[in-house]
């Protein structure tokens, strides 16, 4: 091999190895950078779910902790779902919309108090965006969603534990409480007047929440506003589980077949059964959720507006016995959501006073 020869192969193999050199660096700096990038988004992510986390209050701890609760209960128990998946996945989109909803809402009352802060000293104004107004309206008003979506769920998780219905167990109740069948033996004060009464008492469940939420809600009393969230939550929370300990259906299907007739009625009652129609859950009837939501925001009025509690007390009454008359509830239910919503309030009474159970301010 002549030296020209040999000068142009080494040429070539000092010129192959430095651009093996140059690209194994720049590989291992782009594994760096992906790295640090990776590491980057991780610390992003995770620095703002402990903001939306700090952002949370009581009516949070409670929410979120059923979610995860029940999401435990549905990975143990997969075996008696249909859509196990489906279930943990609607539970992770609604805590994630919780979480959201509470960081956003509290960055954006952030950017309005800094405003005001730079605004102070000056004749000008600082009033809140329509984006802070919409962010706002809903951190407060979306425990109402949260309840409707908790309650829509117990109609498949219901059967959780167990296949069997427990019924007859309230139907003993009843019978040995009262000597008869409740729900059968108030058919015989059934008429047109008495069954639409019934039904307005029944669809009063309703309003009792929003009438005492939008009271203090107006009069931005938060800490009493989202102390009477906090009792239902427990409240229901407390019924949600033990309708998936011990699954009852209510008369309404239990006793299918045993009345003389349908409850003939008007408005009220017609709007009742398109509610039912759309809306009724087969199980979850012990205990009587529509009682302990009731009760819970009955003693949110008893602790927080005295006089509205007057005005709440008899509707509540003929609400409670509604449930048995319009055939969705045994006594047993009655009752047992009367304890629920009493628990509700007596356990959120004591998660209020703890540090950080109220960070919305108006």
């Amino acid at each position: 091999m002549s030296d020209v020869q040999r000068q142009d192969c080494e040429g070539k193999g000092a010129l192959i190895a430095w651009q093996a050199k140059v690209g194994a660096e720049s590989s291992a700096e782009r594994a760096v950078r992906l790295e640090t990038e990776r590491q980057g988004i991780v610390a992003l992510i995770t620095q703002e779910l402990s903001r939306a986390w700090a952002a949370c209050g009581a009516f949070e701890w409670i929410a979120l902790g059923y979610l995860a609760f029940s999401c435990v209960l549905i990975v143990a128990f997969a075996e008696n779902l249909a859509h196990p998946v489906k279930l943990i996945g609607a539970q992770a989109f609604v805590a994630a919309v919780i979480l959201v909803l509470c960081r956003v809402e509290t960055r954006a009352a952030g950017w309005r108090a800094w405003n005001k802060e730079k605004q102070r000293g000056t004749d000008r104004n600082v009033c809140p965006t329509v984006a802070q107004k919409f962010w706002h309206f809903w951190r407060h008003w979306y425990p109402h969603l949260f309840f409707l979506f908790c309650f829509e769920e117990m109609a498949k998780l219901v059967h959780l534990f167990s296949p069997a219905w427990q019924d007859a167990k309230l139907i003993a109740f009843d019978q040995w409480l009262t000597g008869v069948n409740p729900a059968l033996w108030l058919e015989r004060f059934a008429h047109p007047a008495l069954n639409e009464f019934m039904q307005f008492a029944y669809l009063t469940y309703f309003v009792y929440l929003l009438i005492i939420g939008g009271l203090l809600y107006y009069q931005g009393d938060w800490k009493s506003y989202w102390s009477v969230m906090t009792y239902s939550a427990i409240g229901y929370v407390l019924g949600y589980v033990i309708s998936m300990l011990f699954p009852v259906q209510s008369p309404w299907f239990s006793m299918a077949g045993m009345w003389h007739g349908e409850l003939a009625g008007g408005p009220f009652t017609a709007l009742v059964n398109l509610i039912e129609k759309f809306g009724r859950v087969h199980g979850a009837a012990f205990p009587s959720q529509h009682v302990a939501g009731a009760v819970a925001a009955l003693w949110g009025a008893w602790r927080h507006r005295r006089r509205l509690f007057w005005v709440f007390l008899p509707f509540v009454l003929c609400m409670c016995v509604s449930t048995v008359y319009v055939r969705n509830h045994y006594l047993a239910d009655m009752f047992g959501g009367m304890l629920t919503g009493t628990l509700g309030y007596v356990i959120g009474v004591w998660v209020m006073r703890k540090q950080g159970a109220v960070t919305v301010r108006a």
